[in-house]
């Protein structure tokens, strides 16, 4: 017998918690994507997802992001939020709608050169300062946004990072109002191919300090998909 809780439960409470977040901080939960992410479990239990109402979803290696899509495919929203290796954007570059870990200028050649049409990309930034984090340094992002230009089939839409897996509130704030605070910056650049409204950061254990933070998507795996593992 199955025991795990059904996703479309997980997802009332989630949606229950991004209502109660946006009400701390005078949001419209409209403005809230939540984004599945479902790399430790089965194309089953993807699809009862998207049965649920789930529109976005996410992967961050390129086989499970393909093992889903040929059984989903035009359904759904699809997400590539892990690190990217350049030989595999051939694979998955006319599947996915958003990669989420742009960080590298030799990867934003081989997304430009391999879309047929503009990718919505954030650029992945190591806000936390940690080792095991890959992104950016903040004081890396504005110069690299602007050598972004030549490539017109990357659309810079936001910034996502990862905070620290901690307890700890005031770093995880700290972490979502740097970014934040860098993506305004980058907005107020004006640049036609880098709007940088978006933020994507908060998962499944900080995603409502997040949204009191300022994130447009979070992304959600344990707390809605559960894992198989």
């Amino acid at each position: 017998m199955d025991e795990r809780i059904s996703v479309q439960r997980n997802l009332t409470t989630i949606k229950e918690n991004i209502h109660l977040a946006c009400l701390q901080s005078n949001r419209n939960p409209d403005e809230i994507k939540v984004v599945a992410v479902t790399k430790y479990v089965s194309v089953e239990r993807t699809e009862e997802a998207l049965s649920s109402g789930i529109v976005h979803f996410g992967e961050n290696r390129d086989e499970g992001l393909l093992e889903k899509w040929e059984h989903m495919s035009d359904k759904a929203v699809w997400h590539f939020i892990g690190s990217l290796q350049t030989k595999k954007v051939k694979k998955i570059i006319d599947k996915v709608s958003y990669i989420h870990s742009l960080d590298r200028i030799s990867l934003a050649e081989e997304i430009h050169k391999r879309a047929t049409q503009p990718v919505k990309c954030f650029i992945q930034v190591n806000v936390s300062g940690e080792e095991s984090k890959h992104g950016l340094e903040p004081e890396e992002v504005a110069e690299f946004v602007k050598d972004l230009s030549p490539f017109t089939n990357i659309e810079l839409v936001g910034l996502m990072t990862m905070a620290p897996y901690t307890e700890d509130e005031k770093l995880l704030r700290t972490c979502f109002r740097d970014l934040k605070d860098l993506q305004e910056k980058i907005k107020a650049m004006n640049l036609s191919y880098a709007p940088c409204t978006e933020l994507s950061m908060g998962m499944s254990n900080d995603y409502m300090i997040a949204i009191e933070e300022g994130a447009t998507f979070i992304r959600i795996g344990s707390a809605l998909v559960g894992s198989e593992q």
